[in-house]
C-alpha cells in the first residue's frame, strides 16, 4: 500500500511540475511577446522618421541648390554661384552619407541613379555658366534653364522614390513583425491548450488514483458496516430462536425416542417414527448452520503450508468421486503459507467442493489448486494465496449469479441456503475474501483469497 501511495504522488508531482513547466513556459512567450512589439514600434518609428528625413533634407537642399542656379540664370552674380557650387557640394555629401546607412539592395539601385542624375544635374549647371560666362549674357535663355530644370526634377523625383522605397521597407518590416507577433500569438494558444490538457489529465488522475478509490473504499465501508448491524441483530435474534427452537426439538426427540421402542423394526409405525427423526435432525441441522451464520465462531489462526488443507480435502473425496465418475485433482504449486483457522478452512473447501460435485451430472473434473496473486484486501493491497476449486459443470445462471451469497436462498430440493454465506463469513474473519468465475455450461471457480505468511 506504501509503494502505491509513493507511486501515486510520484505522478501527481509530475504532473505538477509539468504544469508549472508549462506555465512558465507560457509567460516567457508572453514576456517575449511584448518584447517583440515594443521593438517593433521601436524599429517602425526609426523608420518613418528615417523616410521623413530622408525626403525632408534631400528636398531641402535640392531646393536651395536649385534657386541658386535660378538666381545665377537671372542676374549672372559670381557669389551666387559660389552659393550653388556650395549647396550643390551639400548635397553630394548627403549623397555619399546614405551609401553607408542604406541597407537594402533596391534603396542602393535607386541612390547610384541618383548619384548619376546629380552628376548630369551638375554638368549642365556647369555647362550652362561656361556659355554665360563665355558670351557675356547677363541671364540665361528660358530654354537654357528649362533644360537645366529638368535634370533638377530628375533628380528630385528620384529622391522622393527613395523616401517611397524606404517607406516600403517600413510596410514589410510591419508586416514581418506581425507574422512573427501571429506566430507567437499561436504558440501562446497552443501552450495554453496544452496546459489545460494538462490540468484535465491531472484532474482525471487525481480523480482515479485518489478520489475515486476513497469513494469505493467510503461505499464498501458504509456496505460492511450496515451488513455488521444487520448481522449482530441477527445474532441476537439467532440466539433466541435457537434457544426457543432446540428445547421443545430436545422433548420432542426424547419423547420419539420413547415411542420408537414401542414398536417393532420394519413396522409402518417404526418407519413413521424414523422419518420425523429424520426431519428433526434436519431441522437442528439448520439450527446449527443458522447460528454459525449469525455468530460465527473466532478463528484460532496458525501458520500452516497452503497446501495441507487442500491436501486432507482431496484425501476425503478422491475416492468416493471416483466411484461417481468425477475426477479429483490437486495441482502442485509453489511452497506458500497461509495464516488461517485450518479446521474452519477445511470446512469451506469441504462446502465448496460438495457444490462442485452437485453443479455436475455425474462425469467430470474439479480441480484444486493453491496459486500466488496480489488483490486488494480490506487493509489495502498485498500478496495473497488463493486457494482455488475449480469444476467443470454446468456454470451458474445469471439470474441465480445475483443472489449467490444471499442467505437462505437455494436452488437445491434440500438444505437451507446457508452454505456460501457461511464459507463467506469465515474467509472475512481471517482477513480475506472469497471470490468465483464462472461461465454457463464450462464451469465455475471459486477462490479463498488470503494473505500470504511471509517466512
Amino acid at each position: 500500500m506504501r509503494n502505491v501511495n509513493i507511486k501515486i504522488k510520484l505522478r501527481l508531482t509530475a504532473l505538477g511540475l509539468g504544469l508549472g513547466l508549462l506555465g512558465a513556459l507560457i509567460v516567457g512567450v508572453i514576456v517575449m511577446l511584448e518584447r517583440r512589439g515594443e521593438e517593433a514600434r521601436v524599429q517602425l518609428g526609426q523608420l518613418d522618421l528615417e523616410s521623413m528625413r530622408i525626403a525632408d533634407r534631400f528636398k531641402d537642399r535640392l531646393r536651395y541648390a536649385s534657386d541658386q542656379m535660378r538666381r545665377y540664370c537671372s542676374g549672372r552674380d559670381p557669389a551666387v554661384w559660389q552659393e550653388f557650387l556650395k549647396a550643390s557640394e551639400e548635397l553630394e555629401g548627403w549623397l555619399g552619407a546614405q551609401a553607408a546607412s542604406l541597407a537594402s539592395g533596391l534603396e542602393r539601385e535607386v541612390l547610384r541613379q541618383m548619384e548619376a542624375a546629380y552628376a548630369v544635374y551638375v554638368q549642365k549647371a556647369r555647362e550652362l555658366h561656361d556659355r554665360m560666362e563665355t558670351t557675356g549674357e547677363v541671364s540665361a535663355s528660358l530654354a537654357e534653364y528649362n533644360g537645366f530644370l529638368e535634370h533638377s526634377r530628375r533628380l528630385y523625383d528620384l529622391g522622393l522614390d527613395l523616401a517611397r522605397v524606404h517607406f516600403e521597407l517600413r510596410n514589410e518590416a510591419l508586416a514581418q513583425t506581425n507574422r512573427t507577433l501571429e506566430q507567437l500569438r499561436l504558440s501562446v494558444l497552443g501552450l495554453v491548450a496544452l496546459l489545460f490538457l494538462f490540468g484535465l489529465a491531472l484532474a482525471v488522475r487525481v480523480y482515479r488514483d485518489v478520489i475515486a478509490p476513497l469513494r469505493v473504499k467510503l461505499v464498501e465501508s458504509q456496505a460492511l458496516a450496515e451488513r455488521n448491524e444487520k448481522l449482530a441483530s441477527l445474532g441476537l435474534l439467532a440466539a433466541g430462536v435457537a434457544h426457543e427452537i432446540r428445547t421443545p426439538l430436545t422433548a420432542i426427540k426424547a419423547a420419539l425416542f420413547i415411542q420408537q421402542k414401542k414398536f417393532p423394526p420394519g413396522s409402518p409405525e417404526r418407519g413413521d417414527i424414523e422419518l420425523v427423526e429424520r426431519e428433526i435432525l434436519r431441522l437442528q441441522g439448520i439450527v446449527n448452520d443458522f447460528l454459525r451464520f449469525a455468530r460465527p465462531a473466532d478463528p484460532e489462526l496458525v501458520t500452516i503450508p497452503a497446501e495441507q488443507p487442500l491436501q486432507e480435502v482431496q484425501a476425503l473425496f478422491e475416492a468416493q468421486l471416483a466411484k461417481d465418475g468425477i475426477q479429483l485433482v490437486r495441482e502442485p504449486s509453489a511452497p506458500l503459507r497461509v495464516r488461517v483457522d485450518p479446521a474452519q478452512i477445511k470446512q469451506v473447501l469441504l462446502n465448496l467442493v460438495q457444490n462442485a460435485v452437485d453443479s455436475m451430472n455425474g462425469q467430470g473434473t474439479i480441480t484444486l489448486r493453491a496459486r500466488p496473486d496480489r488483490k486488494r484486501l480490506a487493509n489495502g493491497e498485498a500478496d495473497v494465496v488463493v486457494l482455488e476449486v475449480a469444476d467443470t459443470g454446468k456454470g451458474i445462471p445469471p439470474e441465480v449469479e445475483a443472489r449467490l451469497f444471499d442467505p437462505f436462498f437455494t436452488t437445491k430440493d434440500h438444505g437451507a441456503g446457508l452454505g456460501l454465506p457461511i464459507a463467506a463469513r469465515i474467509v472475512e474473519k481471517q482477513g480475506g475474501m472469497l471470490q468465483y468465475q464462472t461461465q454457463v455450461n464450462r464451469g465455475t471457480t471459486f477462490g479463498i483469497v488470503l494473505p500470504e505468511a511471509k517466512a
